[in-house]
């Protein structure tokens, strides 16, 4: 944490033209909100579970990570401020959420926020963590000239709601290519296709609003979303999930052969900022 930051938000500094980002492994639910609540394990069930504990080594790379503790139900981070979808016509969750992924109501009747109550959580956890994320974009472009943002996400591999069948393991983001370069982008699937694993380029999840706002390739700025299917490296239940089975916990073992394909990624990412532009 940077002396500027709130405490419900983890900023580590590192020297290497890498952010790694955590938008969704928080669970925290500050006092004032948890009454209005359906449900407090509801209103944790879609985190990212255990990502930040899976990509723990990117410190080793040199990497900047920032991360809120506050749960996505509270505000989604990594949605369009404006309440705008990023995807039209497809099933999604709002900038302050109100259904799980499965279509569960979140709040109480009646208890759902409203404008003035969404832009007071925009003020207090939205805007400080893309200030956070913005400083550190600008203090690595400073020192190398190009940087790499890596959004990291995980969700459970079959949410019927969301997408059809199974997620492949991997599913990079890029905003259709105008997120970052192509050359990025193919080494990163390159990378995963070595793997053995399924993987998508621009799938069901092309990048959320962080990939797409800071994306900018002209500017030295190079982002790409990284979501997992997370069975990569927890047990995942065959039905819905009920508290009595999620989440389960992380296993170490199961999640070795994919921290290792994400250990090249992230080597990647930081081998292509390090080119001369």
């Amino acid at each position: 944490m940077t002396p500027a930051d709130p405490s419900w938000l983890d900023v580590r500094q590192g020297d290497a033209p890498l952010i790694v980002a955590f938008p969704h492994t928080g669970t925290e639910i500050p006092a004032d909100i948890a009454p209005g609540l359906a449900s407090p394990w509801l209103a944790c069930r879609d985190a990212d579970w255990w990502v930040d504990r899976l990509y723990a080594f990117a410190a080793d790379l040199g990497a900047t990570t920032v991360r809120t503790a506050i749960s996505r139900t509270v505000i989604d981070v990594n949605r369009d401020p404006s309440g705008a979808s990023l995807y039209p016509g497809q099933a999604t969750t709002e900038l302050c959420p109100t259904t799980t992924f499965d279509g569960e109501p979140l709040y109480r009747p009646g208890e759902t926020p409203g404008a003035g109550e969404i832009a007071a959580r925009r003020s207090a956890y939205f805007d400080p963590y893309h200030d956070a994320l913005t400083r550190q974009i600008e203090r690595l472009r400073a020192r190398h000239g190009r940087v790499v943002l890596y959004d990291a996400h995980s969700i459970r591999s079959r949410i019927p709601r969301l997408f059809e069948g199974e997620l492949p393991q991997f599913n990079i983001g890029t905003n259709s290519g105008a997120a970052c370069d192509a050359l990025l982008s193919a080494a990163v699937a390159a990378i995963c296709a070595a793997s053995g694993l399924p993987h998508v380029t621009d799938g069901r999840f092309k990048g959320g609003w962080t990939t797409r706002h800071y994306g900018a390739p002209g500017r030295g700025v190079h982002a790409i979303q990284m979501e997992l299917a997370c069975r990569g490296y927890m047990d995942e239940p065959a039905a819905p999930p009920t508290p009595a089975a999620w989440p389960t916990a992380y296993d170490p073992a199961r999640a070795a052969p994919m921290r290792g394909v994400l250990t090249d990624v992230l080597k990647a990412c930081v081998a292509f900022a390090l080119q001369p532009r």
